[in-house]
């Protein structure tokens, strides 16, 4: 179906701003905040009980993040891991502070946002290790954390990625919820050319993105930068979501079927009309609204069924 219509004016705001790929990465970062964290209202994000900052570890150190605990009292609750999107450059825990705040209060769980290495100043491999590594970190510090013995991971675009990764190479999670994921670098996918243009992710950012985290010698094939690659069999139960006009569609709905095809329980859905992002967009869009709020009422069945 074509664009909701309620999108076309943030579309507009966006495309009259400077494109991405034009900019150098500290530029790139600071026009993300201006367009996730400084045009929002604060008022507007979920209530939660509780919001501290902390540490937990990374493939190179500590890295900050931020527990989100929800409102009233449950011992068994699921504990989350929260890696962001931002094509591995751009994005930290305020960008996703909305993303968060979201999870927590409709899962009615602990959710963990990682701040992992962004590229370039720590290119592949670090943001695969610093999510393998922060998770399984959180793994070890449930009841420090505050969350009961069911561990999540949860991820938009890049973080779909690295959460796709860590639920490849950490044991124990028991569900993984996968927004918009990049999970082949290699593949050719109708997706990329049909939206590759006008739709807030495009061509051109995409490969910017790639550069600066893959440097010239990287095999895109590595398992570690392309999940749909690697060994999927035994994985915990999945919610992929993907949105009809974002050129990572078919990549995203290829892991579900993959995941799928080896055995793994698997939740797909692809939300007509939406674009790449719009877990962010809810405030500009009902129709986005609703795609939030029915994913995480997908993965808090998952979750649920976990306990």
């Amino acid at each position: 179906m074509p664009l909701h219509p309620e999108l076309a004016p943030l579309l507009a705001l966006i495309d009259a701003g400077i494109p991405m790929h034009t900019l150098s990465p500290v530029e790139a970062r600071a026009s993300f905040r201006r367009l996730t964290v400084e045009s929002r209202d604060p008022a507007s994000l979920p209530e939660v009980a509780s919001v501290e900052e902390t540490t937990v570890a990374g493939g190179a150190g500590e890295l900050p993040a931020r527990v989100y605990r929800p409102v009233g009292e449950d011992a068994a609750r699921a504990t989350v891991v929260l890696l962001h999107g931002g094509g591995y450059v751009v994005g930290d825990l305020d960008t996703h502070e909305g993303m968060a705040r979201a999870l927590c209060a409709g899962l009615d769980a602990v959710v963990v946002s990682v701040d992992y290495r962004l590229a370039p100043e720590a290119p592949y491999p670090a943001a695969a290790q610093d999510a393998i590594a922060a998770v399984t970190d959180v793994r070890g510090r449930l009841g420090e954390l505050g969350g009961g013995d069911v561990l999540g991971v949860a991820g938009d675009s890049a973080g779909g990625n690295l959460a796709a990764v860590a639920s490849q190479h950490v044991d124990g999670i028991a569900a993984q919820l996968l927004v918009y994921p990049a999970t082949d670098v290699l593949g050719e996918y109708p997706s990329r050319t049909e939206n590759g243009s006008g739709f807030f992710l495009d061509t051109p950012t995409l490969g910017w993105f790639i550069d600066h985290y893959a440097p010239p010698g990287t095999d895109l094939a590595e398992p570690t930068i392309s999940p749909l690659r690697g060994k999927l069999d035994g994985l915990p139960p999945a919610v992929v979501v993907t949105a009809e006009l974002d050129p990572l569609r078919d990549e995203g709905n290829a892991y579900a079927h993959a995941l799928a095809e080896a055995g793994v329980t698997v939740d797909l859905v692809t939300y007509p009309g939406l674009i790449h992002g719009f877990f962010d967009m809810g405030t500009w869009s009902p129709a986005c609204q609703q795609a939030i709020d029915d994913t995480i009422a997908r993965f808090a069945r998952l979750l649920s069924a976990a306990r």
